[in-house]
């Protein structure tokens, strides 16, 4: 037996720094006086004397987790992936990803891009081209959804020869805690395998909620299921008004399908709401239709195997209608519970079952997360990414370096493509004061609009900057086409702290839309008309 103050060498996990000199037999009262990081470090310097058949077992294949694992193993860790899908309601599963890649961003691109490209053929009769009656020009569901599944199973495939390739360890099964360093693995035959790790990352993502309501579960479907669909949505209800409900609902109108969107309180919540109006009216006169302040309460099946949708408005007046499909995209929950976090006492937050972790480290020293799990932190999949990378850098690349979840670019697919990137002008206002804030906005002409004399109502820009000072530019929106395009380079720009005088400064590439933050003046302020009154003005 040691005596009480026998010392032992020991590497630190995080930061592979030199040995470090430590009492090794603190008493209780000692160590309940350290602070919390230096009794996270004791503890976590205590698991370096045990053998795990893991440096790093992330719990998770989607994009967070896999750039995690690959950057990890790059720099010498030793790696496993915990994988599982189950099935939707509906019966949906899919392979190796995730979310983005097999019901998220890829296939809903891809939808978006065929929508738009139907949209083109109409118009470019005005261009010359000599097509059939445009009324004579039909969509094949069947087509696309087969065209959208083939890539993504070629993506599946590609990412599983990656793993291998790399040496990191895919393991399909439905990981959850047994202790802190300690993962049941169950495969799909039902048999649990257990694997250890000095650290383990949470990665696992959310899925699609429903709503409580008879019906919803039996008959409805979400994201999940939307782009493996094997017959066509026909008349569909979206229900729900965020991006993805937004998003679905328009490229399902692009196709040649009714579109209904139900919206229970606001439309796009969280971004800037003026912008957000502008994208509702703007697909409403595409033929989108919107049931605003009211939500569903009941989906019964009829004979001819259409679905009845009760539904309540603001008055409590309840209505109905028909429709082929419904969609629910009302809002994701984090699969944390399945992790049984009881078991190492992961903190969850109430109600959202979230991890509030600090830079990605949550309250367990050895457990870390990235991605849609985390507390307030934007659920999109380059942030899962970045993230995955940085830490995998800091635990085994001598990195220092955190993740900065501030000013984000982001896009909202939608007909007429809303992106934008640092705060919406009611946030400005709220932080900052409405004195202390210019708003500089201007509707434009996209060139490629005129010929075949598209509408350019909602077209639309805004600057959100400091007013006086530096005039530090705060938030940049941008409704139009090539959205997200645009707005990826403005924020490198931000990220720089781009002023507003060095924005007048720079020149635009002419004839772009992206030009038109280059020339944007008039201030919401001043009450002048932001209307161009040339292409070149």
């Amino acid at each position: 037996m040691k005596s009480r103050g026998s010392k032992k060498k020991r590497w630190c996990l995080i930061c592979r720094e030199k040995p470090q000199t430590v009492d090794s037999d603190l008493s209780e009262e000692e160590t309940r006086d350290q602070p919390a990081d230096e009794t996270a470090k004791k503890e976590n310097d205590a698991a370096a004397d045990q053998k795990f058949t893991y440096d790093l077992l992330v719990i998770g294949g989607g994009s967070g987790g896999l750039a995690a694992a690959k950057e990890a193993v790059n720099l010498g860790a030793k790696v496993a992936v915990l994988d599982f899908v189950t099935p939707s309601p509906q019966g949906s599963t899919w392979g190796l990803g995730g979310t983005c890649v097999n019901v998220g961003c890829i296939p809903k691109k891809l939808m978006h891009q065929a929508a738009l490209l139907g949209e083109a053929i109409h118009e470019s009769a005005a261009y010359g081209w000599q097509l059939p009656d445009p009324k004579t020009i039909v969509h094949d569901w069947e087509a696309l959804r087969t065209a959208v599944q083939n890539h993504i199973k070629s993506v599946n495939w590609v990412t599983r020869v990656e793993l291998r390739t790399k040496q990191v360890e895919y393991i399909n099964a439905q990981g959850y805690f047994k202790d802190e360093h300690t993962i049941c693995g169950k495969m799909k035959n039902g048999e649990e395998k257990v694997f250890t790790a000095k650290n383990i990352l949470i990665a696992v993502g959310g899925r699609p909620r429903y709503p409580d309501i008879p019906g919803a579960v039996e008959y409805g479907i979400t994201s999940d299921d939307i782009f493996s669909l094997k017959n066509a949505p026909g008349k569909t209800l979206v229900v729900g008004a965020g991006y993805i409900g937004l998003e679905c609902a328009g490229f399902l109108n692009g196709l040649g399908y009714d579109a209904t969107v139900m919206v229970r309180s606001i439309v796009l919540r969280g971004f800037d709401q003026q912008m957000a109006n502008i994208i509702a009216g703007e697909m409403e006169t595409r033929g989108v239709h919107f049931i605003y302040q009211a939500k569903p309460s009941k989906v019964e099946k009829q004979d001819d195997g259409r679905l009845l949708v009760h539904w309540v408005d603001k008055d409590g007046k309840t209505h109905q209608d028909v429709y082929d499909t419904i969609l629910f995209a009302i809002g994701r929950k984090p699969l944390t519970q399945e992790l049984k976090p009881e078991n190492i006492n992961l903190k969850l937050v109430p109600e959202t079952d979230k991890i509030d972790a600090i830079d990605e480290q949550t309250n367990v020293p050895n457990v870390y997360a990235v991605g849609d799990v985390l507390h307030k932190k934007p659920e999109l999949t380059p942030v899962a990414i970045h993230a995955g990378r940085l830490l995998a850098r800091r635990l085994f690349g001598n990195s220092t370096q955190q993740m900065d979840y501030v000013n984000v670019a982001t896009t909202v697919f939608s007909p007429l493509e809303y992106g934008c990137v640092g705060l919406s002008e009611e946030a400005a206002i709220a932080h900052h004061g409405e004195d202390k804030i210019e708003v500089y906005h201007m509707y434009y002409k996209p060139t490629e609009f005129f010929i075949p004399q598209k509408d350019v109502t909602n077209c639309y820009l805004k600057v959100v900057a400091f007013r006086g000072g530096d005039e530090r530019v705060l938030g940049l929106h941008f409704v139009g086409p090539h959205a997200g395009e645009v707005i990826q380079g403005f924020s490198a720009a931000i990220k720089c702290n781009l002023t507003f005088p060095k924005l007048k400064e720079t020149v635009g590439i002419h004839p772009t839309v992206a030009e038109e933050f280059t020339r944007v003046n008039i201030t919401k302020r001043s009450g002048l008309d932001p209307k161009p009154q040339s292409c070149c003005s």
